[in-house]
């Protein structure tokens, strides 16, 4: 073929390191020759002093840019300010922001669809957000053209959702990247069928394999997409963040050149079958340290005793789970609910062959209730969810719903024990949500107390815990993937601390075992607080029977 391809660089997060960044491709460009376009995704813009002194030099004119820069918008609030206006404009001379979203069209017929910022958690959106109505009015002036195939390229900031589903995974980079991303970019990318896909944000380097864009044998062969995440500018671990390439426009290749199927491509991660999609992805995403599986079991595949003889439930799990209503109709087959499933073993998930259920207390529709293993005191208990979800920014709508019941009924059965009850989360080395619930006496300390004295230990380990407003949703500020660690008082007060490094494990318990609270401190470590099988079966059908008043999974 007669075209000339175009040079391009794609950059990962720039975060303001302007200098840094227009140095190395002076020197690439010094060594393979001029490239005509760099596509920068993530945030470009930083938040230090030293960022916007660097940002001044070439908004002055005092540095030049080297090659033409197209740059996304904001992927945080404090970047804004950045950004005159969501339709794109030139910001100093060979930097144009595209803009909120859109169609980038070069004078060589190469096409560059982009979508700036994170996906939107509330409305109204906030001005670094894209919506559902945002992507809509991106796609259906392509798609509804007949003779789309396709674009060349798809800038986002975030990752699609699932991406690595099919493909080789990726290198253990930064934690929980596994759950990062979103699901609407996977939609995205799957409707716009870009040929390469960049994405930043993660800190992490990831170039997929490549994936198709039909079903073989089904329908007529369409050319590959290839995703490449890339890492953040002069990051200490080294990761890529530059990546060089040539690319002929799709519009001018001939056909049968534009469907060639490499011999590593693989099927398209977002098309996956029903089978599929009740499963998580095989993935060494994120950290492989996974908390020994040491509370909490429970057993189906035992007969043995556990949510009391004799008394029935609303629903249960398939085969001969606790509480499993037996009352079939004759001849009527029981319609299993479908909950996600974990891929190798899980100590939490309801259905697991590693439970023991006899330390469960309540089953409802999507969560149940469990005593735990070495609780900090007799009414210690979990509320996990029956499927597999990693921490409630995961969960779906019906299963938060019903999480909410389960807290307001043991905040009643709490009450009238004189207790109020303190719940806390910890998404960091767990692979199931285990949501705590631990009652304090009333008159072992107030509700103030108790938050001063995570506020306090919080200090004393270098972190700081940040009070969010009573209606905040969690998922706002955490993202599904992002390791925290969460407190919800009484009263209505949270407590949250983004995970960056390390955290002790232990830190709820410490905190409640603290003679500030219960006063227990040998019982900060649930390994001394052990108890053999007749005392936990003894103690868990007590409490079952004591909480049945307020359980609403109880048939009348």
């Amino acid at each position: 073929m007669g075209e000339q391809p175009v040079r391009v660089l794609a950059c990962g997060d720039v975060e303001g390191k302007l200098n840094a960044l227009y140095s190395r491709v002076q020197a690439i460009q010094k060594k393979t020759g001029q490239f005509d376009l760099l596509l920068c995704v993530g945030e470009f813009f930083g938040t230090t002093a030293e960022a916007e002194a660097e940002w001044q030099q070439y908004k002055s004119g005092a540095k030049k840019v080297p090659i033409h820069t197209c740059i996304l918008g904001a992927a945080s609030q404090e970047t804004t300010k950045n950004f005159p206006s969501a339709d794109g404009c030139e910001l100093v001379e060979n930097i144009t922001y595209l803009g909120r979203k859109g169609v980038f069209t070069g004078a060589s017929g190469l096409q560059i669809a982009y979508v700036s910022g994170r996906e939107a958690q509330q409305e109204p959106a906030q001005s670094h957000c894209f919506t559902a109505k945002d992507l809509y009015a991106l796609v259906e002036p392509l798609t509804n053209n007949s003779k789309f195939r396709g674009v060349d390229i798809l800038l986002t900031s975030q990752w699609p959702r699932g991406v690595w589903h099919y493909a080789n995974n990726p290198e253990v980079q930064t934690p929980n990247t596994k759950f990062c991303g979103s699901s609407s970019i996977a939609n995205l990318a799957d409707k716009l069928k870009p040929r390469y896909h960049f994405a930043a944000l993660e800190g992490a380097h990831y170039e997929r394999l490549p994936y198709r864009n039909h079903s073989v044998l089904q329908e007529k062969a369409q050319h590959v997409s290839r995703f490449i995440a890339l890492a953040t500018v002069n990051n200490p671990a080294k990761r890529k963040y530059l990546y060089a390439f040539n690319i002929i426009p799709m519009k001018t290749m001939e056909p049968l050149e534009l469907v060639k199927q490499p011999q590593d491509v693989t099927e398209s991660p977002y098309r996956r079958s029903d089978k599929d999609k009740t499963e998580a992805s095989k993935t060494s995403f994120g950290s492989n340290e996974e908390e020994p599986p040491n509370q909490f079991f429970f057993d189906l595949g035992k007969k043995q005793g556990g949510a009391g003889p004799g008394r029935g439930r609303k629903r249960h799990q398939d085969g001969d789970g606790p509480g499993q209503d037996r009352r079939q109709p004759q001849g009527q087959a029981k319609q299993p609910r479908h909950h996600p499933q974990p891929t190798g073993p899980c100590w939490f998930c309801l259905a697991s062959p590693q439970v023991e259920k006899h330390l469960v207390i309540s089953i409802g529709e999507h969560c149940y209730v469990a005593l735990a293993k070495g609780g900090l005191t007799p009414r210690h208990v979990l509320i996990l969810p029956i499927g597999h979800y990693q921490s409630v920014v995961d969960l779906s709508s019906e299963v938060v719903e019903e999480m909410k019941k389960y807290k307001s009924a043991l905040r009643s059965f709490y009450q009238s024990k004189g207790e109020r009850c303190v719940l806390f989360e910890r998404n960091y080395r767990s692979q199931h949500l285990q949501l705590q619930v631990v009652p304090v006496p009333l008159d072992r300390c107030t509700t103030d107390d108790i938050k001063d004295a995570f506020m306090v230990q919080a200090q004393e380990q270098q972190m700081e815990l940040m009070e969010i407003p009573e209606h905040t949703d969690l998922k706002q500020i955490a993202p599904p993937g992002t390791p925290y660690f969460y407190v919800e008082l009484d009263t209505g007060d949270k407590l949250f601390y983004r995970i960056r490094k390390h955290f002790p494990l232990q830190f709820g318990r410490e905190v409640l075992a603290s003679e500030a609270v219960l006063n227990i401190p040998t019982k900060a470590d649930w390994k001394e607080c052990k108890q053999s099988r007749e005392e936990e079966e003894q103690g868990c059908k007590q409490l079952r029977d004591d909480f049945q008043p307020y359980d609403f999974a109880w048939e009348a």
